[in-house]
């Protein structure tokens, strides 16, 4: 394998070729999980991957329920797909709490004071109701339960979501709310923890890949020993590549085409983020990468796959646009393609 091989071949696992999804939720369902934590900009970066898609639509989806914003995996949000939110949680959320546990320490949250916070949260919205944040800090302080200060508040909420209390509910304006789980979502097949590791290793090799192990690891919050065992159940589904020294596992392709293959990438878009290495994908300049690991997980333009820029939107006024390298005729009306897709987005 070479670096053309590997960019064409993530190009067209990650939906941002030729073949796109139907619906947002085919596309949470098909990354296995998709980093939300800035929601308009994570919004974008299902669209990227769908064939035709308007920010409207989605918020609608998610207001809708279709798709749901949880901390799940690592320690921020992810959009997930209602009928994997629980076997995802019941998978990773003990190494979420393992990692958030010197906050909840320096918070004095425990074991006790959640068992009474989620209680609360469980009386609250029980019925249908879908509360905001500042309306369940109110509920928790009238319970005796100290939520005044936001990073405390925060860390209930947390808890409460990696427990299975509480998801995602509609937006109320812009504020976000929340719901509880077992009324917003319905029932769904359910999985042993090893069924759970195999299917989400192998929506990860399927998505994101050719990967490393040590993208995988870093992408799902698992133990190495987790993800060598989950590697180990799923390996003959995939293609093992060698390139510069490293192992990489994903799909076996023939040939894929580099069609529309120039995108304004959001911040913390899945093709950079998902990786432990996010620099194999980035224009090289004299000899090293023209961008940061921390450059490309701002907004980011890919050009045939390879990052060669920054890009922001202040207001309404126009792109602007900040590339790496000098660009020719034809690049730059392949990013002016990609900012009229963006603008149709916005509507």
């Amino acid at each position: 394998m070479n670096r053309l091989n590997l960019v064409s071949k993530r190009l067209h696992n990650h939906k941002l070729s030729l073949a796109k999804l139907n619906n947002p939720v085919d596309v949470v369902r098909w990354m296995g999980a998709v980093q939300a934590q800035d929601f308009n900009a994570a919004k974008w970066a299902l669209a990227l991957r769908m064939r035709a898609a308007t920010n409207l639509a989605i918020e609608e989806a998610f207001n809708k329920g279709e798709i749901l914003r949880t901390h799940v995996m690592r320690p921020t949000w992810h959009f997930v797909a209602p009928d994997d939110i629980r076997w995802l949680l019941q998978l990773t959320s003990a190494r979420v709490n393992l990692r958030s546990g010197p906050n909840y320490r320096k918070l004095e949250l425990d074991t006790s004071v959640f068992k009474r916070s989620n209680k609360v949260l469980t009386n609250a919205l029980q019925g249908g109701k879908y509360l905001t944040r500042s309306a369940l800090k109110a509920a928790l302080n009238r319970a005796g339960i100290d939520a005044k200060d936001p990073v405390r508040l925060a860390h209930i909420l947390l808890r409460a979501e990696l427990d299975a209390v509480v998801c995602s509910g509609p937006r109320a304006g812009k504020q976000f709310t929340y719901a509880l789980l077992e009324e917003r979502v319905a029932p769904a097949k359910t999985f042993n923890r090893e069924e759970a590791l195999t299917e989400i290793t192998r929506r990860y090799f399927k998505s994101h890949g050719p990967a490393m192990l040590q993208d995988f690891v870093w992408w799902s919050g698992l133990t190495v020993e987790d993800a060598k065992r989950g590697i180990a159940q799923v390996e003959r589904e995939f293609e093992k590549e060698t390139w510069d020294g490293r192992i990489y596992w994903g799909p076996h392709l023939s040939q894929t085409k580099l069609h529309y293959a120039t995108h304004l990438l959001p911040a913390y878009d899945e093709y950079f983020v998902a990786y432990k290495d996010r620099q194999t994908v980035v224009h090289m300049k004299n000899g090293k990468p023209a961008l940061t690991s921390w450059d490309v997980l701002g907004p980011t333009f890919i050009i045939d796959g390879i990052a060669a820029g920054t890009w922001k939107r202040t207001g309404s006024g126009p792109i602007e646009f900040n590339s790496s390298r000098e660009l020719v005729k034809s690049e730059k009306l392949a990013l002016s393609d990609a900012a009229d897709r963006y603008s149709a987005f916005l509507g």
